[in-house]
């Protein structure tokens, strides 16, 4: 099998035990969010994609009480943001009560990002959220 040389991805994967807090997930996301230039050519993106790791982590943590494996793939077109959780319960995004604290990360998530799915695997759901970064601004001819 030969394998396309212009086919190019970097990834990165980490897991949060319920214990280790959403922080550390915040922290890691825009730590690598940093080696790709992001923190200072989009910066907003870069808020909005650690804002839905912190979502995604929180569902993880709370309603699939389960720890939460983190997964970063940058494929040069999309930063796919995977959390992987051992419920296989399917996120839903639900009309939450103006006075209610919570029930509103999957309708974050799905404002901040360009896309997300869901999935049931073998133990567990995967829940995938991709980001494509804004155009480079065009040379001057």
């Amino acid at each position: 099998m030969t394998q396309d040389p212009s086919l190019r991805a970097v990834g990165w994967a980490r897991s949060l035990p319920i214990s280790s807090g959403v922080k550390t997930a915040r922290d890691w996301t825009r730590e690598h969010l940093t080696t790709l230039g992001w923190s200072r050519t989009a910066p907003d993106l870069v808020d909005s994609v650690v804002l839905t790791v912190s979502e995604m982590v929180t569902n993880a943590h709370v309603h699939a009480h389960s720890a939460a494996q983190l997964i970063l793939t940058w494929d040069e077109e999309c930063l796919h943001v995977t959390v992987h959780d051992s419920s296989m319960e399917m996120p839903e995004q639900r009309n939450a009560d103006d006075k209610a604290l919570g029930g509103r990360g999957m309708l974050l998530i799905d404002a901040l990002a360009d896309d997300w799915q869901a999935r049931r695997c073998p133990r567990g759901k995967d829940v995938t959220a991709c980001f494509q970064p804004p155009a480079p601004p065009a040379c001057p001819a």
